[in-house]
């Protein structure tokens, strides 16, 4: 394992004050990650076009009573942005994921998941359910489904779709307005999400992401997303919680409805007014939500009531 120091724009690590570690994966690249506290691991899984910049104030929330882990996939945030020789794929991010989980020895563990990190989070820890204590659900889907935004269908494009999201960055750029329902992110928070994405080159895994959406069964990361599809009975003896952003343009109420076919016993948490960057929109009232989700005792209660 190795660690550096990585400088950071002063107003984005005045509202992102953590030490920045580094390990190298099986893969070649070193994985950045935020581990902050000590206590009962708490494992924060993010999304496309985000970075563990995403948890930063759950980090800030739980750190007092918990080891808040926080990883920057290989090619987002902090971490490594391969140009050649990585496979951008589904599988691929959950191998990163295993590898990380592995390396740091974690024995059990608590895991958030948002976005892209819903399927390679799930992916991850289906084959570990011995170590997954609970599991909170953040807009998200990790299980095939056909409905996809016709702004985000535009971005898969051959040729078209690259040239927007990486040469015109009309991915992430346009994430910092359209994913927040409440009000606009500050110019901080702004540049912090797009910090790591300020090239073509370094924009290379958020288009990738992109094209991972597997929407047909000839598409190369379908099987195993369908894979993680069938084992998500598995998950219904753990403590699970759905917190969700109602008017995220993407994970709409739809995938909300979805994930309680296949998790009954899930509490679901529904905030009306908050978009597909909820923890922007709703932080406040998500925080305190999921450090009480995440306060109980070790054995969990499935019936986990949360107002």
């Amino acid at each position: 394992m190795s660690t550096e120091a990585i400088s950071l724009p002063k107003a984005i690590s005045e509202i992102y004050p953590f030490k920045q570690n580094r390990v190298r994966l099986a893969c070649g690249y070193e994985m950045n990650y935020v581990d902050e506290g000590e206590g009962h691991p708490v494992l924060m899984i993010h999304g496309n076009p985000t970075w563990s910049f995403l948890y930063r104030e759950l980090i800030k929330a739980l750190r007092p009573g918990f080891r808040c882990i926080a990883p920057d996939h290989i090619g987002c945030g902090l971490s490594d942005k391969p140009t050649s020789a990585y496979r951008f794929k589904l599988d691929q991010r959950i191998r990163d994921l295993e590898d990380f989980v592995d390396g740091l020895g974690l024995e059990r563990f608590d895991l958030v998941v948002h976005d892209w990190g819903g399927a390679i989070g799930v992916g991850m820890a289906l084959s570990r359910l011995k170590n997954l204590r609970r599991l909170a659900i953040l807009n998200t889907a990790a299980f095939v489904d056909s409905r996809i935004p016709r702004r985000i269908s535009l971005c898969r494009a051959p040729l078209l779709g690259k040239l927007i999201v990486q040469g015109f960055n009309g991915f992430a750029s346009p994430a910092t307005r359209m994913a927040v329902a409440r009000k606009p992110l500050g110019n901080a928070v702004k540049e912090g999400y797009l910090f790591p994405y300020d090239s073509w080159a370094n924009r290379r895994a958020v288009y990738e992401f992109v094209k991972d959406i597997p929407m047909h069964v000839s598409h190369p990361s379908f099987n195993r997303l369908l894979e993680i599809e069938n084992g998500l009975l598995q998950l219904r003896e753990k403590p699970v919680a759905l917190f969700w952003g109602g008017k995220d343009f993407c994970f709409t109420d739809h995938f909300m409805d979805r994930w309680k076919r296949f998790l009954p016993q899930a509490t679901a948490i529904h905030y009306a007014d908050a978009g597909h960057y909820l923890l922007e929109d709703e932080g406040e009232k998500i925080c305190s939500a999921i450090e009480e989700f995440v306060s109980y005792d070790e054995d969990g209660i499935s019936d986990t009531k949360l107002v």
